[in-house]
């Protein structure tokens, strides 16, 4: 699962099997057969059912999240931890005007450091990252468990993608492999708090060939730092402005944008002049804005926006001429939507990263 068919390939070089036997057993491994040798090789690969699927209904459809077990990290520091954790990830139907398509939201890591205060999976601290084999069984699980046909991926999911670069530039490769999953690179999107030393590494592989169509989604979240310092504690570190220069000068193919994602919460950054202040933040990046309405995690401080507020802020944007629109809400009653993603048992329990699996 965390290998390419060209990695994989080498790597049963190595153990005696020819590339043309090794080729045939991966393509059966991505496309879910469980016949393929007689000595069971493909059915030995498959990855662990879902322990958990919740769906909710959408206008668009039933969105479905499930959750994969994992192996916990080992003892650290004479602390007892989970033995078993459980990966959380999202089917979102995506309804066209010629058909529905799906988009899978996946989980880079189990929990996430970053505290962000309007996130549900903030509240669980961070746990350990994801390998890049269970970055891409989401995608597995979905397509031959969930028999779902995903067109697109997003980074979305538990954790900060960009606190855990190895295991999400490996499963990109993986991901995108023809021989594989095949997903294209155009229908990946990775996005990130703004940790600008991730940026500006992944901006190393955005100029590369094979890589130059990947989707970069920002929270910005906030028109200044100080609202930002008090939802998001990496600007303390990461200032606005730093990452507004980055974005600047962001490589982007003739046709793409930055995706400006701006969670939407009463009292705090939904007011007529937050949305003037926004608009001359980004003036100078291609982007669209990405009104998320503030989605409740668990004990929240904050209720859900007012459809009149979110449409007047969307209004509010167009005036000043800055393109966006507006992220439409499914899976809040099942804890699936947008920052609500996470595990009510681990709740503020703060573990350090122990490396990957």
């Amino acid at each position: 699962m965390g290998l390419t068919r060209a990695g994989f390939v080498e790597a049963c070089r190595g153990a005696g099997v020819g590339s043309g036997r090794a080729d045939a057993m991966y393509r059966a491994v991505y496309a879910g057969k469980a016949e393929g040798g007689p000595d069971g090789w493909v059915e030995a690969w498959t990855p662990a059912p879902p322990s958990r699927v919740l769906e909710s209904e959408s206008p668009e459809g039933v969105v479905r999240k499930f959750l994969l077990p994992v192996p916990g990290p080992e003892r650290s520091g004479g602390r007892e931890l989970p033995e078993q954790l459980e990966t959380e990830s999202v089917v979102i139907p995506m309804r066209g005007r010629h058909a529905t398509t799906h988009t899978l939201c996946v989980s880079s890591q189990v929990g996430c450091a970053m505290g962000c205060g309007f996130c549900e999976t903030a509240q669980m601290g961070l746990i350990r990252s994801l390998s890049p084999a269970e970055i891409v069984a989401q995608w597995w699980a979905a397509t031959h468990f969930l028999n779902a046909t995903i067109k697109n991926i997003v980074f979305m999911g538990m954790g900060e993608p960009l606190d855990n670069p190895e295991g999400v530039i490996g499963a990109i490769e993986t991901l995108t492999d023809r021989r594989g999953a095949a997903i294209a690179m155009k229908n990946i999107t990775v996005s990130t708090v703004g940790r600008i030393d991730g940026l500006l590494a992944l901006r190393e592989r955005v100029v590369t060939d094979g890589w130059k169509r990947l989707n970069l989604a920002v929270s910005i979240n906030a028109p200044n730092d100080e609202i930002r310092d008090s939802i998001m504690p990496i600007n303390r570190a990461m200032p606005l402005g730093e990452l507004v220069r980055v974005l600047e000068a962001w490589p982007l193919r003739p046709s793409g944008a930055i995706c400006a994602e701006y969670v939407l919460i009463p009292g705090v950054n939904d007011r007529p002049e937050h949305a003037d202040e926004l608009a001359g933040l980004l003036k100078n990046i291609r982007c669209c804005v990405n009104v998320i309405p503030y989605n409740p995690r668990r004990n929240s401080p904050w209720p859900a926006p007012e459809e009149a507020s979110v449409d007047a802020f969307l209004a509010r944007l167009e005036t000043r001429g800055q393109f966006c629109k507006r992220r439409r809400t499914k899976g809040r009653d099942s804890m699936a939507a947008c920052g609500q993603l996470g595990n009510e048992q681990i709740r503020g329990r703060r573990l350090v990263q122990v490396g990957l699996q």
